[in-house]
């Protein structure tokens, strides 16, 4: 694949997370600046969404948001973006995030961040994509998800080679460098 242009980011817009995070979701802003990736993500000023953010503008880099006009009513809009896109519903936002993307990354998050990631996996598992997924496993936060798709490939709900459209990275650096490495894998056969 060679260096991504843009990055989309899911992760959390809670304030509450423990410090661990929020040093992940800056890390990685940092990095995406350094290394001239847009960022692409949900659009908001709180919670690890606006430290990533923030630290991709503080690094010198572009920031791309998506949010729906709801969200953006309640004040929760990360104004400062280079480019702020107001949809009129989650699902087109999704589908303005992942079109802007070449790559994915899951910070950790709640049920919107799971949902957003898993769709953006079975699309990849489906053949509508190739382009490449991680999952940031800061302080080990996605190993019980790891173990759930043990689980499904160990009861032949999925299929084991469904294990390299992902890769469960350590830390943001490990996730870019699988990205930069990435040769897009051909669909595997439902």
């Amino acid at each position: 694949m060679n260096r991504p242009g843009a990055i989309c980011v899911y992760s959390s817009s809670s304030n509450a997370v423990p410090k661990i995070f929020f040093d992940a979701a800056e890390e990685l802003g940092e990095l995406l600046a350094q290394r001239k990736i847009v960022l692409v993500y949900g659009g908001a000023n709180v919670g690890l969404m606006g430290a990533l953010a923030r630290s991709v503008h503080r690094h010198g880099g572009r920031v791309i948001g998506v949010i729906p006009r709801f969200m953006r009513e309640r004040e929760i809009a990360y104004e400062a973006a280079d480019e702020l896109i107001a949809t009129e519903t989650m699902r087109e936002r999704k589908e303005e995030m992942e079109k802007r993307a070449d790559a994915f990354i899951a910070l950790p998050g709640g049920f919107g961040t799971l949902e957003e990631i898993l769709e953006v996996l079975t699309l990849r598992q489906l053949g509508r994509h190739s382009k490449p997924i991680a999952f940031l496993d800061t302080a080990n936060f996605y190993r019980p998800l790891v173990a759930m798709f043990e689980h499904l490939y160990e009861n032949k709900f999925a299929k084991p080679d469904y294990r390299r459209f992902y890769h469960i990275a350590e830390t943001p650096a490990d996730a870019l460098e699988y990205f930069t490495n990435h040769n897009a894998e051909p669909p595997v056969s439902k």
